[in-house]
């Protein structure tokens, strides 16, 4: 396991672009685990019952924005209800199709997001994002 290793978890209602992700993660090479998740609600169960990191490994969220049931911005406020050893553990991106200069306001309003990404992710969007994180 190399330090620059990570752990991933794709939450996204569309089957397709959860696909997209894991193949667009798995070939950078930096994957350690990748987990999908079509329901935002099932990867929040996941995260609140895992255990702590303790390989030292971040986790990285992609997080769609517009999911039925519980969307993107409704994941992020619940996730920040976490106890905060927990949240240190994970870095969230949110990913949308449109950019709605209210989204946008609304993803900043969040400390627990990193950045705001344009769907489709791409090999370019995740090696970026990827090189800023430590």
């Amino acid at each position: 396991m190399t330090p620059n290793k990570l752990h991933f978890i794709v939450i996204d209602d569309s089957k397709l672009d959860c696909f997209i992700a894991e193949k667009i993660i798995r070939n950078t090479g930096r994957s350690e685990t990748i987990k999908s998740f079509l329901h935002a609600s099932e990867a929040l169960d996941y995260i609140r019952n895992a255990p702590l990191a303790t390989d030292g490994l971040k986790t990285i969220l992609l997080v769609d924005i517009q999911m039925p049931v519980m969307n993107g911005f409704e994941f992020v406020e619940s996730f920040d209800r976490l106890p905060k050893e927990k949240r240190e553990d994970y870095i969230i991106y949110v990913l949308s199709s449109s950019i709605n200069e209210n989204d946008l306001n609304r993803v900043r309003y969040h400390t627990s997001v990193r950045q705001f990404l344009n769907k489709p992710l791409t090999s370019n969007t995740l090696s970026a994002m990827l090189d800023m994180v430590h």
